[in-house]
């Protein structure tokens, strides 16, 4: 029997698209190794987001074809479809798949393959593609669903359009009947998507993702649902109301920002000002006071002056952020931003990245001391535990993972908070 191993590179969707292959291939008789080790065919499921996760996904080929010269490996995902043929140069490749043809990969690697690269016009799909989740990853307490794909927007830094395809959403059928079927044995659903809020747009009729959700409460007996990423102005009154009145739904609001400049956003082809984006966390924060209110930031932006990046940290200052992800900005081939002769040097790049992140880590510590003596939701995990609003919890004691239970908060700790009754370092 083949046995093959995993690897997933990127975001949430991405990694839904993992657990996807996954069973595919379960489902065609290959057996799951533990580590690359006991892997007759390995398969990398990768980003493209920066030349950081290219990088890695090279190193990943390297490192495994000089470990493990018998497996054969097989890239998917974004960068395969970006770059096929510079992946296939690489040493210990048998096959590269992209997006437009990952769910034939069962299908691939039990036939005699017919060439080395797979892959078709992504803009050509139209229908949503996506497995059953059968397993949550990591710490198997939360599965991911990923119910929506591709992207609409044209942003001018941002390669995922071109890899993804078309704006495409599962039903609201399959939707319902995976929640109903992993709330059997979960507690908490994690619902993703390269373009979350754009869910159900491309349906004939007003359908959106508030109603997809008003259905999953009614139609489920799922104890909580968390929405991964939803852009800023997808955040409606209703959305964000919907989220407030809901006991099964996480406190939990991220929502990408990249830049609190104007001008920068204007050179971005972002669909919102900084005025708008304040509006919809003000909103939030007004009715769940004790959300996570998260954001991806981006610096060094092609043309990013000084006084746009102060202007972008003075917003981000102002606003109240639970946790930040800063990216510093990488040039992606293909990309209108890339082709800009204003690109701003990779020092000062990685300078503002560090600003953000201290600034960033401020704001979550004060966020975490603000628990300390309060009593907050978590669904416990193999090791700890994470709050509705997205905080990691060490447990003053032993308890079953996959539980949704109360507990009350005496410490923070170097990246999280503690229960009370652990010895606490309060800073």
């Amino acid at each position: 029997m083949q046995r093959f191993w995993i690897k997933n590179f990127g975001c949430r969707a991405s990694q839904a698209d993992g657990a996807a292959i996954e069973a595919g291939l379960a489902a065609k008789g290959l057996a799951s190794a533990n580590d690359a080790s006991e892997a007759d065919l390995v398969v990398l499921n990768t980003c493209t987001v920066t030349a950081t996760a290219d990088d890695e996904v090279r190193q990943a080929v390297r490192r495994i074809h000089r470990e493990h010269p018998q497996a054969r490996i097989l890239v998917t995902g974004c960068y395969a479809q970006r770059a096929p043929e510079e992946i296939a140069r690489l040493d210990g490749v048998s096959l590269v798949v992209g997006n437009s043809h990952k769910t034939r990969i069962p299908d691939l690697v039990t036939e005699p393959y017919h060439g080395q690269i797979a892959i078709g016009d992504i803009f050509d799909q139209r229908d949503f593609l996506s497995a059953p989740v059968n397993d949550a990853l990591g710490d198997r307490t939360r599965p991911n669903l990923k119910i929506q794909d591709g992207c609409n927007n044209r942003c001018s830094f941002c390669i995922i359009p071109f890899v993804r395809g078309r704006s495409r959403s599962a039903s609201p059928d399959q939707v319902v009947d995976e929640v109903r079927r992993l709330s059997e044995k979960y507690r908490e659903v994690v619902l993703s998507g390269i373009n979350l809020g754009r869910w159900g747009r491309d349906f004939d009729g007003r359908v959106r993702l508030v109603d997809l959700l008003r259905r999953l409460l009614e139609e489920t007996p799922v104890e909580r649902l968390r929405l991964s990423s939803v852009e800023p102005m997808d955040f409606s009154d209703e959305l964000l109301g919907l989220m407030a009145g809901s006991s099964r739904i996480a406190k939990h609001v991220h929502a990408p920002l990249q830049s609190g400049s104007d001008r920068v956003l204007r050179r971005m082809h972002r669909k919102y000002r900084p005025r708008h984006y304040a509006d919809r966390i003000a909103k939030a924060r007004s009715i769940m006071p004790d959300c996570a209110v998260g954001a991806d930031v981006m610096t060094g932006f092609p043309g990013e002056t000084d006084a746009e990046f102060e202007e972008s940290r003075a917003f981000i200052e102002r606003l109240p952020f639970t946790y930040l992800h800063v990216f510093t900005y990488s040039e992606r081939p293909g990309t209108p931003a890339a082709e800009s002769a204003e690109q701003v040097p990779v020092s000062v790049r990685r300078e503002r990245t560090r600003i953000l992140r201290e600034l960033g880590a401020r704001k979550n510590l004060e966020f975490r001391r603000s628990m300390i003596g309060r009593t907050i939701s978590v669904v416990t995990l193999d090791h700890g535990a994470l709050s509705e609003n997205y905080l990691k919890v060490a447990l003053a004691g032993d308890r079953p993972a996959n539980r949704i239970v109360d507990l009350r908060i005496g410490g923070v700790s170097g990246d999280g908070v503690r229960e009370a009754g652990v010895l606490s370092v309060i800073r």
